[in-house]
């Protein structure tokens, strides 16, 4: 009688798979519901985690990770709400004035299946951006996992590019990083 119960013990904790159990990852959003996310004063985001499922709306549960700004960036003199998307349509923002992005807000839309988006934004000082870049798509392809975390300390979330497929109901990001000067500065620069 035992073997029976080792047998379903073994087939219960090899169907459990912690990779592929999204329910613990810290989201914090449901599934077609808005969201408003914001780094403490004095963090930027570092990490952007997200999960996609088609029954749900074809909507992504969302998790973010913060961390402070090396001291000699000093602290942010101003934060705000940039530019907003439209739901359904591809959108470019990078945070305007020299900001960093420290925060994401989103509300979910029904009839598009889809979500608008805003990034929050904070000045430090006059530290300019240089050696910018994009990432190469986040996710590779639409409906997969997504992970992007800033691959060097130095490097700062600026904005991001993103394009939806109304076929796919679902968007692939590329995110502009940059680094930002050691000494202040006059120029604009992205």
């Amino acid at each position: 009688m035992s073997i029976p119960f080792l047998v379903l013990s073994a087939l219960l904790m090899g169907s459990v798979s912690p990779q592929s159990d999204h329910h613990d990852m810290g989201w914090i959003n449901a599934y077609r519901q808005g969201f408003n996310f914001q780094c403490p004063h004095g963090e930027v985001l570092v990490a952007i985690r997200s999960y996609f499922s088609e029954q749900e709306g074809s909507d992504r549960l969302w998790s973010f990770e913060c961390q402070p700004t090396p001291e000699g960036l000093g602290t942010p003199t101003d934060c705000w709400w940039d530019d907003i998307s439209r739901a359904g349509l591809e959108w470019t923002s990078t945070c305007s004035r020299k900001g960093l992005v420290a925060g994401v807000q989103s509300k979910y839309f029904e009839s598009v299946l889809d979500r608008e988006w805003q990034f929050y934004c904070c000045y430090y000082g006059r530290r300019c951006p240089y050696s910018c870049m994009k990432t190469t798509d986040v996710p590779e392809y639409p409906r997969e996992e997504a992970e992007m975390v800033v691959p060097s300390y130095g490097y700062f979330i600026r904005g991001a590019q993103t394009t939806f497929s109304g076929v796919l109901r679902d968007r692939q990001w590329k995110y502009i990083l940059c680094r930002m000067t050691d000494f202040e500065c006059d120029y604009e620069n992205l």
